[in-house]
């Protein structure tokens, strides 16, 4: 802590951004300042919410960058956090993307759905925070107009020609002028051209009518009130016909819900939600969230940008290169405070379950530090072993962060150096395994190792932890009952019972760490286990090979679907007949035996 507060005297005067670390070195937070000495130590001075104590309470170092302006140190905070993707900046690691109607460039053009955005020429409409509003939309422009629908062009027609939805360029001969005209009437009804359209289907059905083509016309009427439906759900906002994003935010708790309107066209197409977790100026935090909105996440940028009076109008203008205003009267104020007061609902909706959550995650896990002696553990990996009477033995390792699984951090491990059934010699092996290489690629270590197990496999794990690697990493072991339940936390040596009520949270997050590690384990084990057999039963066949055995693993799957198969079914894989018959006597003589 000495070395913080001299570092803390010496903090320049000047915009730039911070990177706050945790005792293993690990970038635990980035944030950017407009005067980095007022900013930083800000931290660790005064009272604040509980997110950012937390925060504060890991911070064992920082580094600082300076920059020459505060749009530099914008940018610059983007691309670090983009660069270490630190746990602290939660809103930043989202990676949802929204859906586009896309109009391909190609010489028969089709119309898609995507959630990129390429510069290949197509033409993109959008964005469609729901997805369900794109599906809808797509669906009645394609019984409209029928473009192209088959990615490859097949050599005869398929359905979508013989209902009407695609006019079958792969036979019949499409004009560029036809293509042309459907792309037109797409752009126009995506632009706000429904009346058009409207009057367009309108004269067609009164047309099919008359010819006494009733079914035709039926179909569509259909399509005229599917299109009422969908229109009818868009709101007139503005009537000056401006593409413009709205952004408002409202915060409480150390809590932020930032509310984004699409407005297309004049119509207030939709919205995004997004509610996040923050530690510095709520402003700032907004104008951090718009900068990744655009920039990070290449969303398409629109005529206009609608912020509240907090943010930075100017800032944003040159960050983004598109028109950045704070209406003070108006549709647009009015629009802008639609936008708050819906950012206030959600976050208000939303807190119960909020606090539920972090009662489940992180309160627990500090209540479990406190009631282990240890620090508060963040980064929890637990392990456990699984075969069957020795054969097959193999371990996993899970890993929960914050009191919430990691799945990318999950491992699989096949035991290499033991034979027979011996649980603690697996723990060793696979304990060693695990540290050894955190330890030679300075990956971060656990907080806390939990081992699926008592006494011997606690002995097991801490005799490699301490006397091999020379690690000091707590370990506790999960005793189960009798009905194969949680029942005792473990932790010394001698192991000793750490007393935990039964209907605490964090009782109830070890339950979910050992069922989520025996899971796991066992459902590993099976797939090795499948693999074996499967290879076994067919190694004495005469005529199949490696090659043969995995095209029949890809397209039986089971031993179990194979017993059900015939010859012909093996014939139909490429399998000669002599073969295919070898194959069913042999799996008939497995199932006797």
């Amino acid at each position: 802590m000495s070395q913080l507060k001299e570092k803390l005297t010496i903090l320049p005067n000047q915009p730039g951004c911070y990177l706050m670390k945790d005792r293993q070195g690990t970038i635990i937070y980035v944030g950017k300042a407009k005067v980095l000495r007022n900013r930083v130590r800000s931290y660790f001075s005064g009272s604040h919410d509980a997110k950012t104590q937390r925060l504060v309470s890991e911070i064992k170092d920082f580094e600082y960058i300076v920059t020459s302006s505060n749009i530099e140190a914008l940018i610059l905070e983007m691309n670090l956090i983009k660069k270490h993707d630190p746990k602290y900046n939660v809103m930043l690691k989202d990676d949802k993307s929204y859906p586009y109607l896309k109009i391909t460039n190609e010489t028969h053009p089709r119309l898609l759905i995507t959630r990129q955005l390429k510069k290949d020429g197509g033409k993109y409409f959008g964005p469609y925070p729901n997805a369900g509003a794109a599906n809808e939309t797509k669906k009645l422009l394609d019984r409209i107009y029928p473009l192209r629908k088959c990615r490859n062009m097949p050599d005869s027609v398929c359905l979508y020609y013989h209902i009407g939805q695609c006019l079958a360029p792969c036979v019949y001969e499409v004009t560029d002028e036809q293509n042309q005209e459907m792309i037109q009437g797409i752009s126009r009804f995506l632009k706000n051209g429904h009346s058009d359209v409207k009057e367009t289907l309108t004269q067609r059905m009164l047309k099919a009518s008359e010819e006494l083509d009733f079914e035709r016309a039926k179909e569509i009427r259909d399509t005229l009130a599917h299109m009422e439906a969908i229109v009818e759900k868009q709101k007139m906002t503005i009537n000056d016909m401006v593409d413009r994003d709205v952004f408002a935010f409202a915060y409480d708790k150390g809590w932020m819900c930032v509310q984004v309107f699409f407005v297309r066209q004049g119509k207030l197409i939709e919205r995004d939600v997004s509610l996040f977790p923050f530690y510095k100026e709520a402003a700032e935090d907004l104008m951090t969230f718009i900068g990744q909105f655009y920039l990070q996440k290449q969303h398409i940028k629109p005529a206009e940008v609608l912020v509240p009076e907090e943010a930075d109008a100017e800032l944003l203008s040159e960050l983004l290169q598109v028109k950045a205003m704070q209406p003070k009267r108006g549709r647009k104020k009015e629009l802008l405070d639609l936008a708050a007061e819906n950012a206030r609902v959600a976050l208000k909706e939303k807190f119960s379950l909020i606090e539920r959550d972090e009662n489940r995650t992180i309160h627990a896990i500090e209540r479990l530090g406190e009631k282990m002696g240890i620090s508060t553990p963040y980064r929890i990996e637990a392990f456990d072993n699984s075969n069957t009477q020795g054969t097959d033995p193999v371990s996993t390792m899970i890993t929960f962060l914050d009191g919430k699984p990691s799945r990318k951090d999950y491992r699989k491990y096949k035991i290499k150096t033991v034979e027979g059934p011996d649980d603690y010699g697996s723990m060793r092996e696979v304990v060693r395994r695990r540290y050894v290489r955190l330890l030679k690629e300075n990956l971060p270590m656990p907080d806390l190792i939990v081992i699926d197990g008592g006494k011997g496999q606690i002995a097991a794990a801490q005799e490699v932890l301490e006397d091999e690697l020379g690690l000091t990493i707590p370990v506790c072991g999960l005793a189960k009952d009798e009905k194969h339940r949680t029942s005792q936390l473990l932790k010394g040596s001698p192991p000793v019972v750490i007393p935990l009520e039964r209907d605490s949270q964090e009782f109830y997050l070890l339950q979910r760490i050992q069922d989520e590690v025996h899971r796991f384990a066992i459902t590993f084990h099976r797939t090795v286990r499948s693999k074996t057999f499967f290879q076994s039963v067919l190694d004495d066949i005469p005529g199949v090979g490696a090659k043969r055995k995995q095209k029949l693993l890809k397209h039986f799957g089971s031993v179990k679907k194979m017993k059900e198969a015939s010859i012909e079914d093996f014939i139909t894989q490429g399998m000669p007949q002599s073969v295919a018959q070898a194959i069913v006597e042999k799996l008939a003589e497995e199932a006797k035996g």
